[in-house]
C-alpha cells in the first residue's frame, strides 16, 4: 500500500508539472508600450569558421531591419583558416559591418573575444550570435519589441536543423526537451539558461553586472553564466518564443563533437545558482527514477505504472509543444528518444566532472 500511494504522488507531480511546463510556454508575452526601433549591435566570435562565417553575414544582410539601426561586429579569434579574410571580402561595401582580429583579451576563449567586440560596441543594446547560425529576417524587430517592454536580458529559441542521421536525432531531441524546460523556467520567473547563439542585453546592464568578470569558472558560460549574474543582481530577463526569432544553426556531425559540445554545456550548469541546480537535481531525479521503475516489478507489479505513464506524458507534451521550438518528431521517434535522452544526461555529467573543457 505505501508503495502504491509513492508511485501515485509521484506519478500526480510529474503529470502537474509538465501541465505547468505547457501552460506557462503557452502563455502570451506581453505586448510592449512603444515600438520604437532600437539600436543593436551584434557580437560574432569566429575561430576556424571558414565553412561557415560567409553564411552567417548573408544572414545578417538580408535582417528586415533599418541598417543605420544596427551594427555587426565579428572578431576573428586567432583562426588559423581563412576565416578573417573571407569574411573581410564578405563585408565589403557593407559599412554597418566591422571585423578585428582580437588582441589582449581580458578573458580566455570565447569570453575574451566576445568582451573585445562589446567594448568596440557603439549601441546601447548588443546581440550575440555564433558564426554558423542563421537567424530569421524579423530576429531584431522581435528583440527591439522586448527591450522596449524594458528587459535587461533577451534570449529565444534555437533549434537545430533536423536530418535523418542518429547524431543529429539526438541533438533535436536534447535541444527540444531542454528548451521545453528552460523556456518553462523563464516563463515561471526562474530564468538559468540561455543560449549564445540568441541572446541579447542591454550594454548598461552589462556593465553593472561587470560584465564577464564573475563568470570565470569555466571557459563556456558566456551565456548560462551571464544569465547568473543578472539573476543575482535582479535584472529583468524575457524570453522570446515567436518563430520569426529563431536562431537555426547545424548540429555537430559526429558522437565526439556531440559528446564535446554537451560536456561544455553540462560543465557550466555545475555553477548555476543553487535553487537552480535543486530545481533542476529534483526534476532529473523524478524522471530517472520513473524511467527505471520497470526494474523493481519483481518487488510489486505497480512499479511499472510510472514508467508506463511517464512514457505516454512525455509523448504527448513533446507532440502537442515541439512545433513551437521549430520540431517535427513522430510518436516512435519521440518515445525511444526519450529514454536515450534520459541515459545521455547521465553520461553527460560524468563527462562534465571527469573533463576538462577547451574552445576549439
Amino acid at each position: 500500500m505505501i508503495f502504491l500511494i509513492i508511485i501515485l504522488i509521484a506519478v500526480s507531480i510529474y503529470f502537474l508539472f509538465n501541465l505547468t511546463l505547457i501552460f506557462s510556454i503557452l502563455k502570451k508575452n506581453k505586448n510592449p508600450d512603444s515600438e520604437k526601433s532600437i539600436s543593436v549591435s551584434i557580437i560574432i566570435a569566429a575561430k576556424n569558421e571558414e565553412q561557415n562565417i560567409i553564411h552567417l553575414i548573408n544572414s545578417l544582410i538580408e535582417l528586415s531591419y533599418n541598417r543605420e539601426k544596427y551594427e555587426v561586429i565579428i572578431i576573428d579569434d586567432n583562426s588559423s583558416d581563412q576565416t578573417f579574410e573571407i569574411a573581410l571580402k564578405a563585408i565589403e561595401g557593407h559599412p554597418n559591418f566591422q571585423i578585428y582580429k582580437v588582441h589582449d583579451k581580458i578573458f580566455p576563449a570565447k569570453k575574451g573575444a566576445l568582451a573585445f567586440g562589446i567594448n568596440l560596441a557603439s549601441n546601447p543594446y548588443i546581440l550575440i550570435t555564433d558564426a554558423d547560425c542563421k537567424p530569421q529576417k524579423n530576429w531584431l524587430y522581435y528583440f527591439s519589441k522586448e527591450f522596449n517592454y524594458g528587459y535587461d536580458f533577451v534570449f529565444g529559441i534555437t533549434p537545430f536543423y533536423q536530418d535523418k542521421s542518429s547524431v543529429n536525432k539526438t541533438a533535436c531531441f536534447e535541444n527540444l526537451r531542454n528548451s521545453l524546460l528552460t523556456f518553462s523556467a523563464a516563463q515561471l520567473k526562474m530564468p538559468y539558461c540561455a543560449s549564445a547563439r540568441n541572446f541579447g542585453f542591454k550594454k548598461s546592464s552589462f556593465k553593472m553586472i561587470k560584465g564577464y568578470f564573475n563568470t570565470v569558472e569555466t571557459l563556456s558560460g558566456d551565456d548560462d553564466l551571464l544569465l547568473r549574474e543578472a539573476v543575482k543582481s535582479h535584472l529583468k530577463v524575457s524570453a522570446i518564443f515567436n518563430y520569426e526569432a529563431f536562431v537555426y544553426s547545424a548540429s555537430k556531425k559526429t558522437w565526439k563533437e556531440y559528446f564535446r559540445q554537451r560536456l561544455r554545456h553540462t560543465k557550466t550548469s555545475i555553477y548555476y545558482l543553487t535553487r537552480h541546480k535543486i530545481f533542476l537535481g529534483l526534476w532529473h531525479t523524478l524522471n530517472l527514477a520513473m524511467l527505471f521503475s520497470p526494474i523493481l516489478y519483481m518487488i510489486n507489479i505497480s512499479y511499472l505504472f510510472p514508467f508506463i505513464f511517464k512514457t505516454i506524458i512525455d509523448a504527448g507534451t513533446v507532440l502537442f509543444i515541439q512545433k513551437k521550438f521549430g520540431y517535427r518528431f513522430k510518436l516512435w521517434e519521440v518515445i525511444y528518444l526519450q529514454i536515450f535522452y534520459e541515459l545521455i544526461l547521465i553520461l553527460n555529467f560524468v563527462n562534465a566532472v571527469s573533463r576538462k573543457d577547451t574552445w576549439k
